[in-house]
């Protein structure tokens, strides 16, 4: 088992790693993201966001006009996707990516980041959890630990 990890003791501005851990996306138990070449963003009171790369997904993205700012990372772009198991069935902006990074942030330029859902995220075989509320999109595992940003009354945390 992994060390645990506690998300109090991660930094702000967060630190950009790569990670081998081996993540996996699938949608009706279809694969449809894989790679053990990723990096994961560390946030203070976050779980792990991972960022994967292109060519570790393996349906056609249609780019989105949502776009948000991070303070950290610049610009994000977001994607679109069509269900493998229905074509009709598109999901809009629940994956993202930063054309034109920050300076810190220049090793994710265009890799891509997925909220955990609709699909099933998974770290190491592990089925991953979303991070709390419906605005940032890390996903919590079981070495995660300590209270996480995202939920009712953490806003100004």
């Amino acid at each position: 088992m992994p060390p645990r990890l506690n998300v109090h003791n991660f930094p702000r501005p967060p630190l950009l790693e790569k990670t081998p851990r081996h993540l996996q996306i699938k949608w009706n138990n279809q694969l449809i993201a894989e790679t053990k070449d990723a990096y994961w963003a560390l946030e203070t009171t976050h779980p792990p966001t991972y960022y994967l790369p292109p060519d570790s997904i393996l349906l056609p993205l249609t780019r989105s006009s949502h776009k948000s700012f991070c303070e950290w990372k610049g610009a994000a772009t977001y994607w679109s996707i069509s269900n493998p198991g229905n074509e009709s069935e598109v999901v809009k902006n629940r994956i993202w990516s930063y054309e034109k990074p920050t300076k810190d942030f220049e090793s994710i330029k265009d890799y891509l980041s997925f909220y955990a859902g609709p699909w099933d995220c998974y770290v190491d075989g592990e089925k991953v959890e979303p991070q709390p509320g419906d605005f940032y999109g890390g996903w919590v595992t079981s070495d995660i630990e300590g209270p996480i940003k995202g939920g009712p009354g953490t806003w100004g945390w």
